[in-house]
């Protein structure tokens, strides 16, 4: 079983940029895709990105596109996403999931979870 665990949450002025990492440990990775959920306030957890284990698909959701970066070290078990241009309602916690096979966008199909890092962005 995976055990995934997040950093890199922090707080940030709108514009600025931050990264998030995550490592895994547990088992192996192969054919693993490792992604990004995030959660706000009062809201449902929505997807954010997610990588194949090659690296050959990459997933981001419209209101991240162009301003967030996945990318993944499979010799270290981490994936990170880099968010630059931070904005107020990107304020969320921020999750980690991975699912075996080819990236999904939908919570049900992740099957393991880190614990989540709060990412909070402020005027």
């Amino acid at each position: 079983q995976l055990q995934l665990i997040e950093s890199g949450g922090g707080s940030v002025q709108t514009g600025g940029s931050l990264t998030l990492s995550c490592v895994a440990s547990g088992g192996t990775l192969t054919w693993y895709t490792l992604g990004w959920f995030r959660q706000a306030p009062g809201q449902e957890r929505h997807f954010v990105s997610a990588m194949s284990w090659n690296g050959h698909t990459k997933e981001y959701a419209g209101p991240v596109k162009g301003r967030f970066t996945i990318s993944r070290d499979n010799a270290r078990k981490m994936v990170y996403l880099q968010m630059n241009d931070l904005r107020i309602d990107d304020t969320a916690v921020y999750y980690c999931a991975a699912r075996k096979g080819l990236p999904a966008t939908q919570e049900y199909e992740y099957d393991n979870w880190g614990q989540g890092t709060q990412v909070t962005v402020s005027s």
